[in-house]
C-alpha cells in the first residue's frame, strides 16, 4: 500500500521519536509498504528550522536526503492540480501545508500517516 506521511509523521518517524503511535511504526516497518513526502513538508520543515522552531541532529538537507534513502521514501512534488485543489478544499483546517497535504492526498488517492484529525474532515483516509 502507499502512504502519504505529513510532516511530524515523517520527523517522529525519522528520530524515533516515542510520541509515534504503535501503528504508524507497525506500517512503517512493513516492507510492502510505499511512502511519499510532499515537497510541501519540505517547505514546512524548511521554514520551522530557519525559524529555531526545529532543531535537529545535523543540518536540515542531509537529515531529509539522508532519511529518504534510508527509508526508501520518495518525495511527492507539488503540481498544478494540487494546488487547485486546495482552492476547492472548505476551511476545516486554516495551516496552508496541511490543507495541501490533504489536497495532494485526495488528488493522488494515498492514505496520510498523521496524528492530525483535522483531516478527516477532508475525508483523508488517516492512519494513526
Amino acid at each position: 500500500m502507499k502512504f502519504l506521511l505529513d510532516t511530524q509523521a515523517f520527523i517522529w518517524l525519522s528520530t524515533d521519536d516515542p510520541a509515534l503511535s504503535n501503528k504508524a511504526k507497525k506500517i512503517f516497518l512493513d516492507n510492502k509498504n510505499d511512502f511519499f513526502l510532499s515537497l510541501a513538508s519540505i517547505w514546512e520543515m524548511a521554514i520551522k528550522s530557519s525559524l529555531s522552531k526545529l532543531k535537529l541532529k545535523q543540518s536540515l538537507d542531509k537529515f531529509i536526503l539522508n532519511q529518504l534513502q534510508e527509508n526508501f521514501i520518495d518525495q511527492l512534488t507539488i503540481s498544478f492540480r494540487h494546488v487547485i485543489r486546495v482552492k476547492k478544499l472548505p476551511f476545516h483546517h486554516r495551516d496552508p501545508f496541511d490543507r495541501l497535504l490533504a489536497a495532494q492526498a485526495l488528488e493522488e488517492n494515498l492514505p496520510i500517516i498523521s496524528c492530525d484529525t483535522a483531516f478527516d474532515s477532508y475525508n483523508v483516509k488517516r492512519f494513526w
